[in-house]
């Protein structure tokens, strides 16, 4: 006889056979034992669990002629048939290629007839939810009142396209997934049966990645069992499945928990050359993440081999930190989805997780700015925490600790009354009114903290507000590989001629610093969504945290901003970058000194400017 598969061979024949359908069986087989069958059942679940394996068996024990505790004898006339095929009163419909009403209107005129052989004729109809609209309606009579010698089994992956009038008249069991120590328990009786050699972390791995379905364990098993010469080990396994090795593993987590991005990349890169999905590779790093989790919570659910260098990173891990790796795994999972650059998605994953820090459980912070000002104290101006903090588009004018506040007007643009040629230097419009020429900060890529301080000079937050809604647009006109990039930084600070992105990770701002290519498309881009150019200035979250905290100090301090001091960036830029105490490009023409105005003068200007909408308030 010519070689089967072990799933066909090894198919179960009686309830006993099956596995991790506990409830199901004994339902079924109580209902056979005391008569109260039903005239419809709906067998639903996912793909290798038994729906029409139980199908089968329950028609064997409805028709068997020695019926021992319910279940079927296979030894009888019956029972034989129904294993051979033979039997006229079993009928198995595939939906799939008999999906028409004609079909089903054949089976509606035969089913009045008695069954010829057995007690009762069983219609099992496998994939149901692919009939028509008008099939489902030609059985739905049928289905509702057959006669009495005839069962319908219905069996579907997808109960949901099954229209609620079927559902509705039938016995719905669902099918749930079978458990690794379920399916490991059954290939390891096979095998047993067989007389082949296995290693027992080789059935895990088999059974991980069969994700519950039986016979795709059993399909897994006869290919490793090809592989291997009849024997089953963990190293063809791994082979045969795709799985990442634990040693492999283990490199990986001790290289991001030790930070070290160049190692961590280096074992990535030796995954990837194995031929390693990366789909594959995320699933395989959450369940390893998830064992370090349960290493010592409850070290009986641990499914990997507890080897020392994984006892000695359970030791390492904390739950909080753990929940933030599955976290972010989970994320990239779903990013992978859509995307022909996989390799990227996973590098820049490998940068971020060796930025988590076991202590605080979160990103990072270089020491820089562990011990930076905070702006929002009672001791400094509400309207300079809100300047820098989140810039306003509402105007503040202050002298003396007085404001004036004024309308919003449109887009933040300066109104200045041409005879009052002194009130250009005065904050009065709906955004601060700085004495730059216009559109002179545009049309390039910058690195240093002087351009940074010029756009907060300037900065409003209508200008932020519209960078904010166009940069999901922005991401999306670039590369893939430039979006992996650029959708590591935010933007933190802008004004009608500049915008300020902040990278949470350094290693990927140095990157995009070196990719002149990036930086043309993003300015291209940019001119597409807004009809401007304007200058965009690419720093790390922590130079920016440590130039807005400089400017709010010094503005704080009421220092002229043209004598204000900008701040040597941290180390974390990039060597290449030329360092400049005020870079020659940036045409910013600032007066030495603003024109000082006493506060009668400058209210009336104020009033002058706006009318009576001007109010005063003293805070």
């Amino acid at each position: 006889m010519a070689y089967q598969a072990l799933y066909r061979v090894w198919r179960p024949q009686k309830f006993s056979d099956m596995v991790g359908q506990e409830i199901i069986t004994k339902t079924l087989k109580n209902a056979i034992i005391t008569g109260q069958t039903s005239h419809a059942y709906l067998f639903t679940g996912p793909r290798g669990t038994g729906k029409t394996s139980a199908a089968k068996i329950f028609a064997k024990a409805l028709n068997c002629l020695n019926l021992q505790d319910g279940e079927p004898c296979n030894e009888c006339i019956n029972c034989q048939a129904i294993n051979n095929g033979s039997l006229n009163d079993v009928i198995e419909i595939d939906a799939a290629s008999n999906n028409g009403v004609e079909e089903i209107r054949d089976i509606r005129d035969k089913v009045k007839y008695a069954p010829t052989q057995a007690p009762f004729k069983v219609y099992i109809i496998d994939e149901v939810h692919m009939l028509s609209t008008g099939a489902f309606n030609a059985l739905l009579k049928t289905l509702e009142e057959p006669p009495t010698q005839v069962v319908f089994i219905l069996a579907t992956t997808e109960p949901h396209k099954i229209p609620l009038t079927i559902i509705s008249r039938t016995q719905r069991f669902d099918f749930r997934r079978i458990g690794t120590t379920g399916s490991i328990t059954r290939m390891e009786y096979i095998l047993e049966q067989k007389g082949y050699q296995y290693e027992a972390p080789a059935l895990k791995v088999i059974a991980n990645a069969a994700e519950g379905g039986m016979r795709d364990a059993l399909s897994i098993l006869d290919q490793t069992l090809s592989f291997g010469d009849d024997q089953v080990t963990l190293a063809n396994a791994l082979l045969v499945t795709g799985a990442v090795k634990q040693s492999l593993l283990n490199e990986y987590v001790t290289a991001v928990l030790a930070e070290d991005v160049p190692t961590s990349l280096q074992v990535l890169e030796s995954i990837l050359q194995e031929g390693k999905d990366a789909h594959r590779f995320i699933e395989d790093l959450i369940s390893y993440i998830r064992d370090l989790l349960l290493a010592n919570q409850a070290p009986d659910m641990v499914t990997v081999t507890p080897d020392e260098v994984f006892v000695t990173l359970s030791k390492q891990v904390t739950p909080d930190y753990a929940y933030n790796v599955i976290n972010v795994l989970n994320d990239v999972q779903q990013q992978l989805r859509f995307t022909t650059h996989p390799d990227v998605y996973l590098e820049v994953l490998t940068v971020k997780l060796a930025s988590l820090n076991l202590q605080t459980d979160t990103l990072v912070v270089p020491a820089s700015t562990k011990t930076k000002p905070q702006v929002d104290k009672p001791n400094i101006s509400t309207a300079v925490a809100a300047k820098i903090e989140q810039p306003s588009d509402e105007a503040a004018i202050t002298a003396n600790k007085q404001h004036v506040s004024a309308a919003k007007t449109a887009d933040s643009q300066p109104l200045v009354a041409p005879p009052i040629e002194a009130a250009r230097n005065i904050p009065i419009s709906s955004g601060p009114i700085a004495p730059v020429a216009k559109n002179t900060l545009t049309g390039k890529v910058a690195f240093d903290g002087q351009s940074v301080f010029d756009i907060l000079h300037v900065a409003t937050k209508a200008a932020l507000r519209a960078i904010e809604d166009n940069y999901a647009d922005l991401l999306n006109m670039l590369s893939v590989v430039e979006m992996a990039k650029l959708n590591q930084a935010k933007p933190v600070a802008a004004s009608p001629n500049g915008i300020v992105l902040a990278f949470n990770q350094p290693y990927i701002h140095r990157l995009a610093q070196q990719d002149e290519t990036l930086q043309n498309n993003i300015l291209q881009n940019l001119n597409r969504l807004t009809g401007e150019t304007p200058m965009v200035v690419l720093i790390t979250d922590d130079q920016w945290n440590q130039l807005r905290n400089s400017y709010v100090n010094q503005y704080k301090e009421k220092i002229a901003f043209t004598d204000m001091t900008v701040p040597q960036l941290s180390e974390l830029a990039v060597e290449t970058q030329p360092p400049v105490d005020k870079p020659v490009s940036m045409a910013v023409e600032i007066p030495s000194e603003p024109v000082k105005i006493d506060e009668p003068e400058l209210i009336t200007q104020a009033k002058a400017l706006f009318g009576d909408i001007v109010t005063i308030e003293n805070n």
